[in-house]
């Protein structure tokens, strides 16, 4: 098992786990993944088949997937340009990974449903005492 503790700022940094998760681990990464799986899109149409993304936190995380080697950004020099977002072969080796997590959500919603509609109901003691 890796360890996941940090002794400091510069210890968390460094830690593959956190490394890699900070970037592809939050509901963004894996919706612009999703998109991207079937074949390159421009940026409205990634925007558009998200729905609720705003256009700065896509250009960001879009950014971010490209520094990492995730996807590539190709920009064909007509009028207006034409940028062109597509998987690389890096960010296509983590199709499975995802794939697989994204299926157990689906799956696993209507559990996590049930335990939160559950959890609200139950009265709780002050976490103080």
């Amino acid at each position: 098992m890796l360890k996941v503790t940090a002794d400091s700022y510069e210890d968390a940094k460094d830690c593959p786990l956190r490394n890699v998760l900070d970037h592809v681990g939050d509901k963004w990464s894996f919706l612009i993944f999703a998109v991207l799986e079937t074949g390159p899109r421009r940026f409205n149409e990634v925007r558009r088949e998200i729905g609720d993304i705003s256009h700065r936190v896509l250009a960001r995380k879009l950014r971010e997937l490209e520094r990492d080697g995730y996807l590539s950004r190709t920009v064909h020099a007509v009028k207006p340009p034409k940028v062109i977002y597509e998987l690389t072969p890096l960010g296509r080796s983590l199709l499975g990974p995802m794939t697989s997590f994204l299926k157990w959500a689906l799956e696993a919603h209507p559990q996590v449903q049930r335990a939160r509609t559950e959890f609200d109901r139950t009265p709780r003691v002050s976490e103080e005492q």
